[in-house]
């Protein structure tokens, strides 16, 4: 598997240095509140210890960058590799020290942009690409330590790679650790996982799971040869990708303020720009639909179970947190291409879905539509672009061929794809699809290929009984989108449709916070990952009569709420190149339940294929949105219940008596 990361590498390291933003951002002076945002940025990331330290001239293996005067130093550990004969051990073994790697200097990538777009110069410093000493600044910065010649970690039993970054942004240095002191919990309660940190047996439990099956129980989880809601196949009527909203909003089909935010909305904070180099960047690396030869690298390859339990164990090796597999069916891809217009021919048989959560963590300290809300969707794009990048490439190196499809370029829809690999249900919130484990806090990335797998069932946790009592998402949502009422056929799914002209124009032009995630806030399955809350997602799929006493108590808990504690980021807008403070201000949500009433007047509209661009149009020409027509063919849906009896009414002919009929 090391062998496709050579690309990802190259991508990665270019961006650990650049231009730096004409302007510093309005910070605090308080190096201490420095430290907080910096080590709870690198923490959001997926670091697993942090620290910084001041820097020193001998700190530096080369000349040193002239003015940084602090290194910020990441720890990231070893993913959790196969035993001997476990699925996906001929892939994996060995590569531990690269992922590492890759992730550490993803990390430094990313944090040493975020300073540098808020004006402060700032280089990253990996394996490979450092002028520093990585090892004598993690000691100083207490991240490590040296016992009898080895280097070794409070708390973590795999190994570990690190990164830097030095900057001239001034913050709290932290301590050496003690030399004699203990590198093992004492404390009961961190012991046991109190106070949001991960108990000691963490790593124990995991060990005992396959790797295959991942950290979440999902093989718990009730499956049907169908999903939960109607899907009628034959009824999808294929869409371009100039269909889509946000393609919409771009070209100008939604008005000018629309198309004039629209490029610079999930940018808006510093900190998603330190990302979006790094996604856009591996856009290119996303693969082809050419068929290819089997190589014979990586092993027998003919018996799709254990393919699709090696794919999956290898998803989790990478940082997935869900991974399943179906068929790429024709109608879950685009029609047409938004640039050329030109026709999508669906190339693959097997689509690859992974899951990434958004965080609950930093979810619960924002309202979902302030000035985070952008950076926790990149965050996951970006991670998901990475992990099914290089799956995908393993596949093509195999002789099988593969491409990923990201948020950044996706030449299928995503949606039907989580919802037929088994990872969730069709939610209230409409065109999301919620997880049992972690609710509607997840953005997903798939990749399709040839290589043959076994696929995965729809889930039955119960959600539609759930979403049907529960109104929590669409009471809260800040421009009315959600639907208070029930279900309808739209495209030959069955969905609680939301008004998505709405949806896309209130996160466009969002003018006090970058985009919006409210829905994934408020909703009562966007619960923490304690053993409390498991217990509470357990009652909720087994007594679906109680879903209304569940979403009060939700209520009542104040979930939803934002958690001060959380809170760890500067709120900034990005204008004209430089980080400044909120030009309108800053969404301060909590919850509303008088918002209830809205649901009395809700008036949405839908857009069905024949109110879309067709086939062919470009982002070069606009289609103005026919919101009447959208209006009137929302009065117009068709009902559940009728599309269900009139699918039963539909006699059934075998193949026999149609060659009959034929003939």
């Amino acid at each position: 598997m090391t062998h496709v990361l050579d690309d990802y590498f190259a991508l990665f390291r270019r961006h650990l240095n650049g231009p730096v933003a004409a302007a510093r951002a309005p910070i605090p002076d308080d190096p201490a509140l420095r430290s907080a945002n910096l080590k709870a940025s690198a923490y959001f990331l997926d670091a697993s210890i942090v620290g910084g330290c001041c820097l020193e001239a001998t700190d530096w293996l080369a000349e040193s960058v002239s003015g940084h005067t602090h290194a910020l130093v990441l720890l990231v550990e070893f993913g959790r590799e196969p035993h001997p004969g476990e699925s996906g051990e001929a892939w994996i073994a060995g590569s531990n020290a690269a992922r590492t790697d890759l992730r550490a200097t993803e990390l430094a990538a990313v944090l040493s942009g975020y300073l540098r777009q808020m004006g402060f110069s700032a280089t990253g410093h990996a394996a490979g690409a450092t002028s520093v000493h990585l090892e004598w600044l993690a000691q100083r910065a207490g991240v490590i330590r040296a016992d009898a010649g080895m280097l070794v970690a409070p708390y973590l039993n795999r190994g570990f790679r690190l990164a830097a970054v030095t900057s001239d942004y001034a913050f709290e240095a932290d301590l050496a650790l003690d030399p004699a002191g203990s590198l093992a919990p004492a404390d009961p309660a961190v012991v046991m996982g109190q106070n949001g940190t991960r108990p000691a047996w963490w790593d124990a439990e995991l060990d005992r799971r396959p790797l295959h099956l991942g950290r979440y129980p999902m093989e718990r989880i009730a499956r049907r040869d169908t999903p939960t809601t109607l899907v009628e196949e034959e009824a999808i009527v294929r869409v371009p990708k100039r269909a889509d909203f946000f393609k919409r909003a771009q070209a100008g089909d939604l008005g000018e303020k629309a198309k004039r935010e629209r490029m610079r909305f999930p940018m808006k904070h510093p900190y998603a720009l330190g990302m979006q180099p790094l996604i856009a960047g591996m856009v290119p690396l996303q693969g082809t639909r050419e068929p290819l030869v089997p190589t014979g690298l990586g092993g027998d390859r003919s018996d799709p179970l254990a393919n699709a339990q090696a794919i999956k164990a290898l998803g989790y090796f990478l940082g997935a947190d869900f991974v399943g597999i179906c068929r790429a069916e024709p109608w879950m891809y685009y029609s047409h291409d938004e640039v050329e217009g030109k026709p999508i021919s669906a190339y693959h048989r097997y689509a690859v879905v992974m899951l990434i959560d958004q965080g609950f963590e930093t979810m619960e300290g924002a309202s979902g539509d302030d000035w985070i809300s952008a950076s926790q969707s990149m965050r996951a794009y970006m991670r998901g672009a990475e992990i099914a990048g290089i799956m995908a490439a393993h596949c093509r190196r195999m002789g099988y061929s593969a491409r990923s499809h990201s948020n950044a370029h996706s030449e299928v829809i995503h949606n039907p794809a989580i919802l037929m690999a088994g990872l969730g249900e069709v939610s209230r919130i409409g065109d999301t699809i919620l997880n049992p484990f972690i609710g509607p806090r997840s953005k997903s990335v798939v990749f399709t290929t040839d290589l043959p797998m076994t696929v995965d069932r729809p889930i039955d946790f119960g959600l539609q009984s759930f979403c049907e009592s529960c109104r929590k998402c669409a009471r809260e949502c800040p421009c009315n989108a959600i639907p208070f009422g029930p279900k309808v056929m739209f495209n030959g799914y069955e969905i609680w449709k939301a008004d998505v002209e709405k949806c896309t124009k209130y996160r466009v032009t969002n003018m006090k916070g970058s985009a919006c995630g409210r829905c994934m806030k408020t909703c009562p399955w966007n619960r923490e990952d304690t053993v409390e809350a498991e217990r509470l997602m357990w009652l909720s799929i087994e007594h679906a009569e109680l879903a209304p006493a569940i979403a009060a108590a939700d209520d009542a808990a104040g979930n939803g709420m934002r958690n001060p504690v959380k809170r760890w980021w500067f709120d900034l807008e990005m204008v004209n190149g430089v980080a400044q403070r909120p030009v309108a201000g800053i969404n301060e949500r909590d919850l509303d339940l008088e918002r209830i009433r809205l649901g009395e007047r809700q008036k949405l509209a839908m857009f069905p294929p024949h109110l879309q661009p067709a086939g062919g149009v470009t982002l070069e020409t606009v289609v103005p949105v026919d919101r009447e027509a959208g209006l009137a063919a929302y009065v117009m849906a068709e009902p559940v219940e009728r599309a269900r009896a009139r699918l039963v009414a539909i006699p059934v002919v075998s193949e026999n008596e149609q060659k009959i009929a034929d003939h």
